[in-house]
């Protein structure tokens, strides 16, 4: 008789043996073992690493469930921003989109699509170190998320320690009419990767876990999706194990030791390291193709295991992705073709009014609670006044719902032949619901509005909502309520008072003890020295958003200058037209704005741009910078806006058109691709000599660093 493997030998066969298994299972769909042969193999390594503790390791499958419950998540830096997605709701926003993609490549340009559909679950990002998994982070705002790596290391099909990719058996389980169009994907295991995926729960589960969670008493969740992400962010891993969640893997982060060339080889090479990728993606070299698979696959959309909302259609090539580049947080090479917004019908019970920041009434509708895309839908928009006499939609009609982009709910018209004779007309009220001031309506408008803008105090709670708003003052742990309370109270009659407030000002509100309010403080004090962009949205001027607040800040430099601004002077700053310029100037001709600025100005709010904002020569007009890594003196923040100030351009991405790329420590795969373009590189000394001005104020010691930047542009759903 053969004498028994030492325990060394027969755990690591074990691991191999159950990885393999893991593989065939989640990844394949083609398990070779029963679920008996599964469960006697893992009690087999549970009692060696039982009897053996010293060989017991991190990424062993019997290491699923680790850790002790967490109060709370750490907080995570991406190290490449995890994006959004532009939408097309129909065809012709599809071909458009790709009209938009030839015209910036050059429209002789060979272009290869892939298609993969847009999960409905929670986006994540995982990072392994030579081969094994390290941690794993929710997606966030897409700058910051979550630690949440002790629940991931729960999900079975996550795996903890990458395999080799074998090309014969990846190739026999991938091949087909779609992938063999492609290149091989690697065989080798990156130093570091980090890979972008959903994690999600199949409809089928959702039920059995509703079920499960109604016997018990507990809660239940609305959607698939609300299950999944209220499961990843357990603070104990071992109620995150009990949840039946899956992952799919669609984008690459940064990483080091691979290189990828396309988004169809990179889901390939995904698959041949161990992680699930969807089994209905596809690879087009002809757009009407792809036009063809989106009919096809929307028509079985309710034949799906999981939920999703639509399917993303992204330029195959990583090299054009690069040119292509990314505009706000919308990548240019991908876009969401969203499912058509499912309808539903229910009955109107009310019709009530809201009063907006700036004083415009909305009316919303009250409905009975209804079903929507798996969203319990009790209030929707109706638009205006007008919207609803054209309709003719009256209080008890039974109505048709929609989500527009299984999103927002609005009210589409009434069911004339389920009418009663008991429907009530309803008409706009002549004074606002909260101050009873007449209401207004300018010529030509269809919103109504109420004219008291320094008083009424329903607009004045949206005015501070809107304020400490993350594009605003970014003030954290002041919402919706606690802005009611304040007001209420009389502690804030304008935005300015929120710099007066103290913790007796918190005093018996909800979930505010000591810490909370001492945090609270600490930020609206932080809040002072917000760039001059971010106050000028936060005041709230008609028509101005970010990229408009952005130009005034760069033209103007202080709020001073632009409130002694004509509207024709406004009008000339190229991206402002007369109707923003005119709102801006009506806006600080008030005599109530123009105290508002003043009082900001006395408690201490930085009303002024902290970097010479205005323009101060044209010494980098037609020139487009990129910045990366950490510069020695300087945020990203201010080394923008001094390229601004002297007329110059910032991108997001290096591509030829980029003129220089300004580099600083740490510095990723920018600094790689403008060597390859031969674009020109700049240190901050260079890049002040450039200007010829050495005399930049340096950022102060309390300047937070600029963020790292990562190896791989990538997108997250």
């Amino acid at each position: 008789m053969a004498p028994a493997p030492e325990p060394t030998q027969r755990i690591t066969e074990l691991r191999e043996q159950l990885r393999y298994h893991n593989y065939r299972y989640y990844v394949l769909d083609d398990p070779i073992a029963s679920d008996a042969e599964y469960d006697a193999l893992m009690r087999e390594l549970r009692a060696l690493e039982q009897a053996h503790p010293g060989l017991v390791t991190p990424d062993s499958p019997t290491q699923r469930v680790g850790g002790a419950a967490s109060e709370k998540f750490a907080k995570v830096q991406h190290p490449v921003p995890m994006l959004s997605l532009g939408n097309a709701f129909d065809e012709n926003d599809l071909r458009a989109w790709r009209e938009r993609v030839l015209r910036l490549l050059g429209d002789d340009t060979p272009v290869a699509w892939v298609v993969e559909p847009k999960i409905d679950g929670l986006a994540i990002a995982l990072t392994y170190e030579n081969g094994v998994f390290a941690r794993g982070a929710t997606r966030g705002d897409g700058e910051i998320g979550e630690d949440v790596t002790a629940n991931l290391r729960t999900i079975p099909s996550i795996p903890l320690q990458l395999r080799m990719p074998d090309q014969a058996d990846d190739r026999q389980a991938t091949s087909d009419e779609h992938s063999s169009v492609a290149s091989l994907p690697p065989s080798i295991i990156p130093t570091t990767i980090e890979v972008r995926g959903e994690v999600y729960m199949r409809i089928a589960d959702f039920e059995a876990l509703n079920e499960r969670l109604a016997a018990a008493g507990e809660r239940v969740a609305a959607n698939p999706r609300n299950a999944a992400a209220g499961s990843l962010r357990q603070k104990d891993p071992a109620v995150t194990a009990s949840r039946p969640l899956r992952f799919f893997a669609y984008a690459p982060g940064p990483s080091m030791g691979v290189t990828l060339t396309s988004q169809w080889q990179t889901l390939e090479y995904f698959q041949a390291l161990g992680f699930p990728v969807n089994r209905d993606r596809r690879r087009f070299a002809d757009f009407e193709q792809v036009i063809a698979y989106t009919r096809e696959w929307m028509a079985r959309r309710d034949q799906l295991e999981y939920e999703a909302d639509g399917i993303v259609v992204k330029v195959d090539s990583f090299g054009q992705q690069r040119e292509l580049g990314v505009v706000g947080r919308d990548p240019r090479w991908a876009i969401a073709y969203k499912f058509p917004a499912r309808e539903t019908t229910s009955r109107l019970l009310d019709i009530v009014v809201n009063v907006g920041r700036t004083g415009v009434i909305t009316p919303g509708a009250v409905i009975e609670p209804v079903n929507l895309g798996g969203v319990m839908v009790r209030n929707a928009s109706l638009h205006n006044a007008d919207y609803i006499a054209e309709r003719d939609i009256r209080i008890g009609d039974y109505v048709t719902v929609k989500r527009a982009g299984d999103v927002i709910p609005y009210i589409i018209g009434p069911i004339i032949d389920r009418r009663d004779g008991s429907e009530q007309r309803w008409h706009m009220p002549a004074r606002c619901p909260a101050c009873n001031t007449p209401l207004e309506r300018a010529e030509g408008e269809v919103a109504w509005r109420c004219p008291n803008f320094g008083i009424c105090p329903a607009q004045l709670v949206r005015r501070v909502e809107h304020f400490v708003s993350r594009g605003a003052l970014d003030i954290v742990g002041i919402g919706e309520k606690q802005a009611q309370l304040l007001v209420e109270r009389g502690l804030i009659k304008d935005v300015a008072d929120l710099y007066t407030l103290t913790a007796d000002s918190f005093a018996g509100m909800e979930g505010y003890g000591t810490k909370k309010i001492a945090n609270v403080l600490a930020g609206i004090a932080d809040s002072k020295q917000r760039p001059l962009t971010r106050l000028i949205v936060g005041l709230g001027i008609r028509f101005v958003g970010e990229v408009a607040a952005q130009a005034l800040a760069v033209t103007f430099g202080s709020l001073g200058a632009l409130m002694a601004a004509s509207a024709e002077q406004i009008d000339e700053i190229e991206g402002i037209g007369p109707v923003v310029a005119n709102s801006v100037a009506q806006f600080f001709s008030l005599e109530p704005n123009r105290a508002l600025v003043q009082k900001l100005h006395d408690v201490g709010v930085q009303t002024d741009q902290p970097l010479a904002a205005a323009r101060q020569s044209d010494a980098l007009m037609g020139k487009t910078f990129v910045i990366t890594g950490t510069l020695p003196s300087l945020t990203r923040e201010q080394a923008e806006e001094l390229i601004k100030a002297h007329g110059g351009k910032i991108a997001g991405s290096v591509s030829k058109k980029t003129s220089y790329l300004v580099a600083g420590e740490a510095a990723g795969s920018k600094l790689a691709k403008a060597r390859e373009l031969n674009i020109t590189i700049l240190d901050e000394a260079g890049l002040r000599a450039l200007l010829g001005d050495a005399s930049v104020p340096a950022a102060s010691p309390t300047d937070p660093p600029a963020p790292v930047e990562g190896s791989q542009l990538s997108l997250d759903l």
